[in-house]
């Protein structure tokens, strides 16, 4: 996911939204900052933004659907969030060398509100996977929003993140218990040492009678090992119809003969699966 003519895109929102004077004063700073390469006019004008942008949902879109605004409004973007990403990319797209330093500045100090705003839109910076270890540090966060900035809705980490980055995320947001469906790229993401990790975690749940979401096996069926097709065993004698329903996706899709032998012990599940009646998003 390369989203192309951000600043354009963000510039025609700023102008559907925004009166003659706030639109006036705003691109009069970022000329200037961008002139004279200002680094104390970026920080100013990016605090002053709070005062002088409303952080009002939009209400009003360009015409024309494009990847900008579909991302926009899977994030729920606010007018004053969409002021300061403007302010960040069209610093960086003028002159990248000076201003990447001062970016990295204003997302160090910034506030937990502001981080959650630099990490929902962190895709559509110039160059973004240079932020990378920003995006991983907010791994480390118990604070949700910030956690669920960068980790649900967001295509950030299956671009940038390798696969210990991937799996501490996707262990650290069942361990949060939060929305799995939200991840982007899951299946695509699935690598062994995920998959053992899954089944340890589950292992440690079941051990304290504790309950697993079933969403939490979508990554496993291309790697079912015969540690997994017991696991897979477990949640076909499972009372729960999901865990059923995620058992039979992962061995529908496994290489492993165990694994589809095990499937056929249950022919109703089966014969749901063959008439597309089971899937990923009616266990959510």
């Amino acid at each position: 996911m390369f989203i192309e003519n951000v600043s354009q895109e963000l510039a025609k929102i700023l102008h559907l939204h925004l009166d003659k004077d706030h639109l006036k004063w705003m691109e009069g700073k970022i000329d200037g900052i961008i002139e004279e390469k200002s680094s104390k006019d970026l920080y100013l004008t990016y605090s002053l933004m709070a005062s002088k942008i409303n952080p009002i949902p939009l209400d009003k879109m360009p015409s024309g659907e494009n990847e900008v605004i579909q991302y926009l409004e899977t994030q729920n973007a606010n007018l004053l969030q969409i002021g300061r990403v403007y302010l960040l990319i069209r610093v960086l797209e003028a002159d990248e060398n000076f201003f990447f330093n001062k970016v990295e500045n204003i997302i160090q100090v910034s506030d937990t509100g502001e981080l959650e705003t630099f990490l929902k839109f962190l895709v559509l910076m110039p160059n973004s996977g240079n932020y990378r270890n920003v995006a991983v540090e907010a791994l480390r966060t118990n604070i949700a929003t910030i956690f669920d900035a960068i980790s649900l809705n967001n295509p950030y980490p299956s671009m940038f993140f390798n696969d210990q980055q991937w799996n501490q995320m996707y262990l650290k947001a069942a361990f949060m218990e939060r929305d799995l469906s939200l991840i982007t790229d899951i299946e695509a993401r699935a690598n062994k040492d995920l998959v053992r990790i899954i089944s340890d975690y589950a292992h440690e749940r079941w051990a304290a009678s504790r309950k697993v979401d079933p969403y939490f096996w979508r990554p496993v069926g291309r790697f079912l090992n015969d540690t997994l097709v017991e696991d897979m065993n477990r949640l076909f004698l499972s009372e729960d119809e999901k865990d059923h329903m995620a058992a039979a996706l992962a061995c529908s899709i496994s290489e492993n003969p165990k694994a589809k032998a095990l499937l056929e012990k249950y022919p109703q599940i089966k014969n749901k699966l063959d008439q597309g009646l089971i899937s990923w998003s009616k266990i959510n």
